[in-house]
């Protein structure tokens, strides 16, 4: 069975999103101030965990979309 638009578009933006939080990682680490620094990596770290929270639901959905079609 083939993906919903939808959630193959929402997949897609998860991804990007998941790479784009991966690549703020090294540059909040340079960050001059220890204060804003961990606190700024405190809040990548709860986007990342949240994103793959979506990426794991959509998965499922996915899953039982296909095992639907069985």
């Amino acid at each position: 069975m083939q993906v919903p638009p939808e959630t193959a578009e929402l997949t897609r933006l998860a991804h990007g999103i998941a790479a784009q939080v991966t690549q703020m990682h090294p540059l909040a680490g340079k960050l001059p101030d220890a204060a804003t620094k961990a606190e700024v990596l405190k809040a990548l770290f709860e986007l990342t965990k949240q994103v793959e929270v979506v990426k794991k639901h959509l998965l499922k959905l996915q899953k039982r979309d296909d095992s639907a079609a069985l």
